[in-house]
Protein backbone atom coordinates (compact mmCIF):
# COMPACT_ATOMS: atom_id res chain seq x y z
CA UNK A 1 0.00 0.00 0.00
CA UNK A 2 0.98 3.37 -0.87
CA UNK A 3 3.02 5.40 2.33
CA UNK A 4 0.76 7.85 1.98
CA UNK A 5 -2.58 6.18 2.17
CA UNK A 6 -1.56 4.08 4.72
CA UNK A 7 -0.66 7.36 6.45
CA UNK A 8 -4.03 8.61 5.80
CA UNK A 9 -5.60 5.60 7.10
CA UNK A 10 -3.88 5.24 10.57
CA UNK A 11 -4.58 8.66 10.93
CA UNK A 12 -8.25 8.71 10.21
CA UNK A 13 -8.45 5.65 12.69
CA UNK A 14 -7.43 7.49 15.31
CA UNK A 15 -9.29 10.14 14.78
CA UNK A 16 -12.49 8.07 14.94
CA UNK A 17 -11.25 7.14 17.84
CA UNK A 18 -10.35 10.06 19.63
CA UNK A 19 -13.48 11.88 18.52
CA UNK A 20 -15.45 8.91 20.31
CA UNK A 21 -13.24 9.50 23.47
CA UNK A 22 -13.99 13.14 23.78
CA UNK A 23 -17.76 13.20 22.71
CA UNK A 24 -20.95 13.49 25.38
CA UNK A 25 -23.13 13.80 22.11
CA UNK A 26 -24.31 10.68 20.52
CA UNK A 27 -24.00 12.04 17.11
CA UNK A 28 -20.08 13.05 17.73
CA UNK A 29 -19.40 9.60 19.04
CA UNK A 30 -21.53 8.04 16.21
CA UNK A 31 -19.52 10.02 13.76
CA UNK A 32 -16.29 8.64 15.52
CA UNK A 33 -16.92 4.96 15.32
CA UNK A 34 -18.05 5.51 11.05
CA UNK A 35 -14.68 7.05 10.64
CA UNK A 36 -13.02 4.32 12.37
CA UNK A 37 -15.10 2.07 10.49
CA UNK A 38 -14.13 3.71 7.32
CA UNK A 39 -10.58 3.72 7.65
CA UNK A 40 -9.72 0.19 8.57
CA UNK A 41 -11.85 -1.53 5.74
CA UNK A 42 -9.03 -0.04 2.94
CA UNK A 43 -6.51 -2.13 5.59
CA UNK A 44 -8.70 -5.13 5.45
CA UNK A 45 -9.13 -5.46 1.84
CA UNK A 46 -5.65 -4.36 0.45
CA UNK A 47 -4.64 -7.87 -0.55
CA UNK A 48 -7.22 -8.17 -2.90
CA UNK A 49 -7.61 -11.63 -1.79
CA UNK A 50 -11.23 -13.42 -2.33
CA UNK A 51 -11.16 -14.34 1.42
CA UNK A 52 -10.28 -10.86 2.93
CA UNK A 53 -12.75 -9.44 0.13
CA UNK A 54 -15.14 -11.72 2.20
CA UNK A 55 -13.92 -10.62 5.47
CA UNK A 56 -14.24 -6.91 4.70
CA UNK A 57 -17.62 -7.20 3.29
CA UNK A 58 -18.88 -9.04 6.24
CA UNK A 59 -17.06 -6.75 9.11
CA UNK A 60 -18.20 -3.47 7.10
CA UNK A 61 -22.66 -5.17 7.29
CA UNK A 62 -22.38 -5.95 11.20
CA UNK A 63 -20.77 -2.76 11.67
CA UNK A 64 -23.26 -0.73 9.62
CA UNK A 65 -25.63 -2.47 11.33
CA UNK A 66 -24.62 -1.67 14.62
CA UNK A 67 -24.12 1.78 13.52
CA UNK A 68 -27.48 2.22 12.49
CA UNK A 69 -28.60 0.61 16.11
CA UNK A 70 -26.57 3.23 17.92
CA UNK A 71 -28.36 5.91 15.85
CA UNK A 72 -31.81 4.89 15.74
CA UNK A 73 -31.20 4.34 19.81
CA UNK A 74 -29.91 7.94 20.63
CA UNK A 75 -32.66 9.23 18.42
CA UNK A 76 -35.27 7.31 20.44
CA UNK A 77 -33.59 8.39 23.83
CA UNK A 78 -33.44 12.08 22.20
CA UNK A 79 -37.17 12.33 21.17
CA UNK A 80 -38.17 10.97 25.01
CA UNK A 81 -35.94 13.04 27.20
CA UNK A 82 -35.06 15.87 24.72
CA UNK A 83 -31.60 16.12 24.63
CA UNK A 84 -28.30 13.63 23.11
CA UNK A 85 -26.59 13.49 26.22
CA UNK A 86 -24.46 10.21 26.49
CA UNK A 87 -24.81 10.78 30.13
CA UNK A 88 -29.06 10.92 30.04
CA UNK A 89 -30.16 7.65 29.47
CA UNK A 90 -33.17 7.36 31.16
CA UNK A 91 -34.92 5.12 28.58
CA UNK A 92 -34.83 1.76 29.08
CA UNK A 93 -35.63 0.83 25.53
CA UNK A 94 -32.84 3.26 24.11
CA UNK A 95 -30.13 1.49 26.63
CA UNK A 96 -30.78 -1.68 26.10
CA UNK A 97 -30.72 -1.17 22.23
CA UNK A 98 -27.18 0.59 22.65
CA UNK A 99 -25.88 -1.87 24.58
CA UNK A 100 -26.88 -4.82 22.00
CA UNK A 101 -25.30 -2.69 19.06
CA UNK A 102 -21.60 -2.05 21.07
CA UNK A 103 -21.95 -5.74 21.78
CA UNK A 104 -21.91 -6.31 18.07
CA UNK A 105 -19.37 -3.87 17.60
CA UNK A 106 -17.06 -5.61 19.63
CA UNK A 107 -18.03 -9.37 19.42
CA UNK A 108 -20.09 -10.10 22.70
CA UNK A 109 -21.76 -13.06 22.80
CA UNK A 110 -24.22 -14.04 21.65
CA UNK A 111 -23.55 -11.11 18.74
CA UNK A 112 -19.92 -12.50 18.01
CA UNK A 113 -20.55 -14.94 15.05
CA UNK A 114 -18.85 -12.23 12.73
CA UNK A 115 -15.89 -11.97 14.90
CA UNK A 116 -13.84 -15.62 14.20
CA UNK A 117 -14.99 -15.26 10.86
CA UNK A 118 -13.67 -11.96 9.83
CA UNK A 119 -10.55 -12.46 11.35
CA UNK A 120 -9.73 -15.62 9.46
CA UNK A 121 -9.60 -13.26 6.20
CA UNK A 122 -7.41 -10.85 7.62
CA UNK A 123 -3.31 -10.92 7.60
CA UNK A 124 -1.58 -10.87 11.05
CA UNK A 125 -0.88 -7.13 11.51
CA UNK A 126 -4.50 -5.83 9.93
CA UNK A 127 -5.76 -8.63 13.00
CA UNK A 128 -3.90 -7.20 15.36
CA UNK A 129 -6.07 -3.48 14.84
CA UNK A 130 -9.61 -5.09 14.47
CA UNK A 131 -8.46 -7.39 17.63
CA UNK A 132 -6.98 -4.06 19.98
CA UNK A 133 -7.38 -0.81 18.29
CA UNK A 134 -11.14 -1.45 16.90
CA UNK A 135 -12.27 -2.29 20.78
CA UNK A 136 -10.90 1.10 23.04
CA UNK A 137 -14.11 3.03 21.19
CA UNK A 138 -17.31 1.16 21.47
CA UNK A 139 -15.91 0.05 24.80
CA UNK A 140 -15.20 3.70 25.72
CA UNK A 141 -18.84 4.04 24.91
CA UNK A 142 -20.36 1.00 26.97
CA UNK A 143 -17.92 2.86 30.17
CA UNK A 144 -19.82 5.58 29.88
CA UNK A 145 -23.12 4.53 29.47
CA UNK A 146 -22.93 1.36 32.12
CA UNK A 147 -24.66 3.06 34.77
CA UNK A 148 -27.76 3.53 32.75
CA UNK A 149 -27.77 -0.66 31.69
CA UNK A 150 -29.55 -3.51 33.45
CA UNK A 151 -26.94 -4.82 35.54
CA UNK A 152 -28.80 -8.53 34.64
CA UNK A 153 -28.14 -7.79 31.11
CA UNK A 154 -24.51 -6.74 31.69
CA UNK A 155 -23.63 -10.01 33.60
CA UNK A 156 -25.38 -12.14 31.05
CA UNK A 157 -23.26 -10.32 28.12
CA UNK A 158 -19.92 -11.42 30.17
CA UNK A 159 -20.92 -15.06 31.17
CA UNK A 160 -22.10 -16.22 27.63
CA UNK A 161 -18.88 -13.86 26.13
CA UNK A 162 -16.57 -15.55 28.44
CA UNK A 163 -18.70 -19.39 27.98
CA UNK A 164 -18.37 -18.88 24.33
CA UNK A 165 -14.79 -17.50 23.99
CA UNK A 166 -13.85 -20.50 25.99
CA UNK A 167 -16.23 -23.39 24.36
CA UNK A 168 -15.73 -22.09 20.56
CA UNK A 169 -11.88 -22.06 20.56
CA UNK A 170 -11.46 -25.63 22.24
CA UNK A 171 -11.68 -27.29 18.58
CA UNK A 172 -10.22 -24.47 16.12
CA UNK A 173 -6.98 -25.27 14.27
CA UNK A 174 -6.39 -21.74 12.62
CA UNK A 175 -4.45 -19.64 15.12
CA UNK A 176 -6.55 -16.23 13.83
CA UNK A 177 -9.64 -17.88 15.08
CA UNK A 178 -8.40 -18.98 18.02
CA UNK A 179 -7.21 -15.62 19.38
CA UNK A 180 -10.78 -14.27 17.87
CA UNK A 181 -12.43 -16.54 20.44
CA UNK A 182 -9.73 -15.66 23.06
CA UNK A 183 -10.64 -11.97 22.03
CA UNK A 184 -14.54 -12.66 23.07
CA UNK A 185 -13.57 -14.38 25.82
CA UNK A 186 -11.30 -11.45 27.09
CA UNK A 187 -14.14 -8.99 26.34
CA UNK A 188 -16.32 -11.14 28.93
CA UNK A 189 -14.21 -10.26 31.68
CA UNK A 190 -14.13 -6.81 31.04
CA UNK A 191 -17.64 -6.65 31.01
CA UNK A 192 -18.88 -8.48 33.46
CA UNK A 193 -17.00 -6.31 36.10
CA UNK A 194 -17.99 -3.19 34.58
CA UNK A 195 -20.77 -2.12 36.85
CA UNK A 196 -18.57 -2.82 40.06
CA UNK A 197 -15.02 -1.42 39.12
CA UNK A 198 -14.88 0.29 36.07
CA UNK A 199 -10.99 0.78 37.06
CA UNK A 200 -10.92 -3.14 36.63
CA UNK A 201 -12.36 -3.50 33.56
CA UNK A 202 -9.46 -0.30 31.83
CA UNK A 203 -6.93 -2.70 33.88
CA UNK A 204 -7.97 -5.73 31.91
CA UNK A 205 -8.56 -4.42 28.46
CA UNK A 206 -4.78 -2.73 29.22
CA UNK A 207 -3.28 -6.14 29.84
CA UNK A 208 -5.63 -7.94 27.08
CA UNK A 209 -3.97 -5.57 24.73
CA UNK A 210 -0.42 -6.15 25.62
CA UNK A 211 -0.73 -9.92 25.57
CA UNK A 212 -2.63 -9.80 21.99
CA UNK A 213 -0.19 -7.74 20.50
CA UNK A 214 3.03 -9.62 21.59
CA UNK A 215 0.89 -13.04 20.21
CA UNK A 216 0.26 -11.76 17.26
CA UNK A 217 3.64 -10.05 16.38
CA UNK A 218 4.57 -13.64 17.24
CA UNK A 219 3.19 -15.19 14.96
CA UNK A 220 4.01 -12.20 12.10
CA UNK A 221 7.33 -13.27 12.81
CA UNK A 222 6.89 -17.23 12.75
CA UNK A 223 4.68 -16.70 9.78
CA UNK A 224 2.46 -18.96 11.40
CA UNK A 225 -1.33 -19.23 10.71
CA UNK A 226 -2.37 -22.83 11.94
CA UNK A 227 -1.41 -24.85 14.47
CA UNK A 228 0.37 -27.70 12.67
CA UNK A 229 3.33 -24.99 11.11
CA UNK A 230 4.24 -23.52 14.98
CA UNK A 231 5.57 -27.24 15.44
CA UNK A 232 8.55 -26.22 13.07
CA UNK A 233 9.20 -23.20 14.37
CA UNK A 234 11.16 -24.12 17.57
CA UNK A 235 14.25 -25.28 15.17
CA UNK A 236 13.94 -21.99 13.91
CA UNK A 237 14.35 -19.52 16.59
CA UNK A 238 13.97 -21.15 20.23
CA UNK A 239 13.94 -18.35 21.95
CA UNK A 240 10.99 -16.30 20.22
CA UNK A 241 9.11 -19.81 20.69
CA UNK A 242 9.36 -20.05 24.52
CA UNK A 243 8.45 -16.54 24.86
CA UNK A 244 5.72 -16.88 22.69
CA UNK A 245 4.56 -19.88 25.06
CA UNK A 246 4.84 -18.11 27.64
CA UNK A 247 2.71 -15.33 26.26
CA UNK A 248 0.07 -17.58 25.49
CA UNK A 249 -0.10 -18.88 28.97
CA UNK A 250 0.30 -15.13 30.42
CA UNK A 251 -3.59 -14.97 27.87
CA UNK A 252 -4.82 -18.03 29.83
CA UNK A 253 -4.17 -16.14 33.53
CA UNK A 254 -1.89 -18.52 34.74
CA UNK A 255 0.58 -17.21 37.64
CA UNK A 256 2.87 -15.75 37.73
CA UNK A 257 2.69 -14.07 34.41
CA UNK A 258 0.87 -10.53 33.64
CA UNK A 259 -2.61 -12.59 32.36
CA UNK A 260 -3.48 -13.73 35.71
CA UNK A 261 -3.38 -10.16 37.66
CA UNK A 262 -6.13 -8.71 36.09
CA UNK A 263 -8.35 -12.28 35.82
CA UNK A 264 -7.42 -12.52 40.09
CA UNK A 265 -8.71 -8.99 41.01
CA UNK A 266 -11.76 -9.60 38.96
CA UNK A 267 -12.24 -13.07 40.79
CA UNK A 268 -11.97 -10.92 43.97
CA UNK A 269 -14.06 -7.92 43.26
CA UNK A 270 -16.80 -10.40 42.40
CA UNK A 271 -16.19 -12.37 45.72
CA UNK A 272 -16.84 -9.09 47.57
CA UNK A 273 -19.81 -7.96 46.01
CA UNK A 274 -21.29 -11.19 47.55
CA UNK A 275 -21.42 -12.92 44.11
CA UNK A 276 -19.10 -16.34 44.98
CA UNK A 277 -21.19 -18.32 42.35
CA UNK A 278 -20.39 -16.16 39.77
CA UNK A 279 -17.08 -15.76 40.68
CA UNK A 280 -16.65 -19.59 40.76
CA UNK A 281 -18.38 -20.36 36.92
CA UNK A 282 -15.91 -17.61 35.60
CA UNK A 283 -12.79 -18.94 37.39
CA UNK A 284 -14.05 -22.68 35.31
CA UNK A 285 -14.63 -20.86 32.22
CA UNK A 286 -11.15 -19.34 32.16
CA UNK A 287 -10.19 -23.58 32.37
CA UNK A 288 -11.82 -23.79 29.16
CA UNK A 289 -9.72 -21.18 27.26
CA UNK A 290 -6.35 -22.46 29.24
CA UNK A 291 -7.35 -25.96 27.65
CA UNK A 292 -6.62 -24.60 24.33
CA UNK A 293 -3.81 -21.99 24.96
CA UNK A 294 -2.14 -25.52 26.52
CA UNK A 295 -3.07 -26.91 22.97
CA UNK A 296 -1.07 -24.57 21.16
CA UNK A 297 2.26 -24.67 23.70
CA UNK A 298 1.95 -28.34 23.31
CA UNK A 299 2.38 -27.82 19.32
CA UNK A 300 4.75 -24.95 19.30
CA UNK A 301 6.98 -26.73 22.06
CA UNK A 302 6.50 -30.89 22.88
CA UNK A 303 5.76 -32.24 18.87
CA UNK A 304 9.63 -31.56 17.70
CA UNK A 305 11.87 -34.65 16.51
CA UNK A 306 11.68 -38.04 16.66
CA UNK A 307 7.57 -37.29 16.22
CA UNK A 308 6.58 -37.04 12.86
CA UNK A 309 5.81 -33.91 10.72
CA UNK A 310 3.83 -32.80 7.99
CA UNK A 311 4.87 -29.82 7.37
CA UNK A 312 7.67 -28.35 5.32
CA UNK A 313 9.91 -26.47 7.76
CA UNK A 314 10.82 -23.29 6.52
CA UNK A 315 13.73 -21.46 5.35
CA UNK A 316 15.65 -19.39 7.37
CA UNK A 317 15.99 -16.21 5.86
CA UNK A 318 17.10 -13.41 7.98
CA UNK A 319 14.21 -11.44 8.98
CA UNK A 320 13.97 -7.31 7.99
CA UNK A 321 11.09 -7.30 10.70
CA UNK A 322 11.25 -4.37 13.21
CA UNK A 323 11.07 -6.28 16.54
CA UNK A 324 11.19 -3.65 18.86
CA UNK A 325 7.39 -3.71 19.61
CA UNK A 326 7.07 -7.56 20.00
CA UNK A 327 9.93 -7.08 22.64
CA UNK A 328 8.21 -4.46 24.19
CA UNK A 329 5.03 -6.26 24.43
CA UNK A 330 6.65 -9.26 25.11
CA UNK A 331 8.07 -8.22 28.22
CA UNK A 332 5.06 -6.47 29.31
CA UNK A 333 2.76 -9.52 28.84
CA UNK A 334 5.09 -11.70 30.60
CA UNK A 335 6.67 -9.47 34.02
CA UNK A 336 4.06 -7.07 35.12
CA UNK A 337 2.49 -9.59 37.96
CA UNK A 338 4.89 -8.65 40.88
CA UNK A 339 3.85 -4.34 40.33
CA UNK A 340 0.38 -5.55 41.22
CA UNK A 341 0.39 -4.29 44.39
CA UNK A 342 1.20 -0.73 42.80
CA UNK A 343 -1.50 -1.12 39.92
CA UNK A 344 -3.83 -1.93 42.63
CA UNK A 345 -2.94 1.48 44.42
CA UNK A 346 -3.23 3.69 41.10
CA UNK A 347 -6.60 1.69 40.11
Amino acid sequence: MNPYVLTALLSSLGLGTTLTFASSHWLLAWMGLEINTLAIIPLMAQHHHPRAVEATTKYFLTQAAAAAMILFASTTNAWLTGGWDMNDMSSPIASAMVIAALALKIGLAPMHFWMPEVLQGLDLLTGLILSTWQKLAPLALIVQTAQAIDPLLLTTLGLMSTLVGGWGGLNQTQLRKILAYSSIAHMGWMIIILQYAPQLTLLALLMYIFMTSSAFLTLKASSSTKIGTLATIWSKSPILTTAAALVLLSLGGLPPLTGFMPKWLILQELAKQGLPLLATVMALAALLSLYFYLRLCYAMTLTISPHTNTFITPWRVQTTQFSFPLALSTVVALGLLPMAPAIVMLV
